[in-house]
């Protein structure tokens, strides 16, 4: 069994008030959690549960900053003043879900989640699962699967 490290260092800050959370090998691909985390870091936790139910109801759409080759423009983008957005609902319910267990390790630490922010939300790269699909005239198309391993971190500020 491997033992996951985070890519997070807690130097900075003060280990009691500090909670985190992980999921590795997830379903989902790494382009579009990495836009997830770029747009949820840095600000509330209760802001980014909003946003991340928005997105996976289809009200709200992710801005694709570095991904964004042949991406259609959003019009609801214009308060992030970018142009190129999705609706990765797969990826937002995942990091909700990993949201949602920092929350609870917040809570079980004693920490107040009103004063909660996400100072650390990362992706990285997982294990590709490679399977193939038998064509015609002995050829194959491939069929991959993309894992990702995602990290959470929120730090309760003082008032």
């Amino acid at each position: 069994m491997p033992t996951w490290d985070y890519s997070f260092t807690e130097q900075k800050y003060d280990a009691d008030r500090l909670a985190k959370a992980s999921g590795r090998d997830i379903r989902i691909k790494p382009k579009h959690a990495r836009e997830i985390c770029a747009v949820i870091k840095g600000i509330r936790v209760d802001q980014a549960k909003k946003f991340l139910e928005k997105v996976i109801q289809l009200e709200q759409s992710v801005p694709f900053r570095r991904h964004k080759k042949k991406v259609a423009h959003k019009h609801d983008l214009k308060q992030f003043k970018w142009y190129a957005g999705r609706y990765p609902q797969k990826a937002a319910a995942r990091i909700y879900e990993i949201l949602a267990s920092a929350e609870s390790n917040a809570e079980y630490k004693g920490l107040d989640i009103d004063l909660c922010r996400i100072i650390h939300a990362a992706t990285h790269r997982g294990r590709i699962i490679k399977r193939y699909i038998p064509r015609a005239h002995g050829r194959s198309t491939a069929k991959f699967k993309h894992l990702s391993h995602i990290e959470i971190v929120i730090y309760e500020f003082p008032s």
